[in-house]
């Protein structure tokens, strides 16, 4: 039967990825790969793998594909756990969640569970530095990804991003760490990042950063707040990343991600900027036309 819970892959040309991904949660019952027209082998890896593929196809709006996943496949399983085509469950993993999943009090407890990431970066699993956590394991009953009015230039598109959903009820942690390893070249990872970046600055501008409703744990939500007002973003990711997390002891690989982080902060502010500096203009402008045509009349 497996472990009772159903295993939600997001992909889109995953091809060099999902092999390694699917075979980390082979211990699950059910495995759905939610694809969204790949045009390479994806599909057809994931087929031989035993997961059940499904197409998304957006329309431009809501419900974006995680939570359309949650809305639309047939779960036999009342937990879901979401992993990205990059991602993998270790076996410690693994047998820690088939743990909380025979947990009764623990399933009652709490409606959802976050885990932390080992991210993986010039050949090298970073054991320190900055840590990821989302929130993956879910009671797809009891979970929802809120409409965040993000649609339009600046957004991911069909993908809700970094928004936690938000459930109905507490959340706890897992001890087990997942591992963050994608197989493309740095080119891939600076080209999504550049993406990210302009997300980052768009709801930053819209003011959708540390929302109340977001599921999070421990004081991560306030410090999200309070990292959203500080100045030189970049060179303080770099300090957090590389000195007070200890970044320095993964050698150069630590090095150069700390680097890689504080440029994408820099990168989000010089873009918020750059969008604010335009908002500017458009005003002035829309001003200045207004006053031009109440002189006419």
């Amino acid at each position: 039967m497996g472990i009772p819970c159903s295993v939600i892959v997001m992909t889109k040309n995953e091809e060099r990825n999902i092999r390694k991904c699917l075979r980390s949660v082979a211990s699950f019952a059910e495995v759905f790969v939610v694809d969204s027209s790949s045009t390479d082998g994806t599909c057809k890896v994931a087929e031989e793998m035993g997961a059940i593929v499904v197409q998304f196809v957006w329309n431009g709006g809501y419900p974006k594909k995680k939570e359309w996943s949650l809305r639309n496949l047939p779960f036999r399983n009342r937990w879901v756990l979401f992993v990205d085509a990059d991602e993998e469950l270790t076996p410690a993993g693994a047998d820690e969640i088939q743990r909380v999943l025979n947990n009764e009090l623990a399933k009652r407890q709490h409606a959802g569970f976050f885990a932390g990431y080992d991210y993986a970066f010039l050949s090298r699993v970073l054991k320190h530095g900055f840590r990821t956590y989302k929130l993956v394991l879910l009671d797809h009953q009891r979970s929802r990804f809120l409409e965040y009015d993000d649609l339009g230039p600046g957004s991911l598109g069909e993908i809700e991003g970094h928004y936690q959903p938000v459930v109905d009820g507490t959340v706890g942690r897992l001890n087990e760490r997942m591992v963050h390893r994608d197989h493309d070249s740095l080119f891939h990872y600076f080209e999504r990042h550049n993406r990210y970046s302009d997300w980052e600055a768009f709801r930053r501008q819209k003011g959708l950063v540390g929302l109340k409703a977001e599921s999070d744990i421990g004081m991560r939500k306030r410090m999200k707040q309070l990292f959203a007002l500080m100045p030189c973003k970049g060179a303080i990711a770099f300090i957090d990343s590389y000195l007070l997390r200890l970044g320095l002891l993964d050698g150069a690989a630590g090095f150069h991600y700390a680097v890689a982080r504080g440029t994408y902060y820099w990168q989000i502010g010089a873009k918020l900027r750059e969008l604010k500096l335009s908002n500017s203009r458009a005003s002035s402008g829309a001003d200045a036309q207004a006053t031009v045509s109440l002189r006419a009349d």
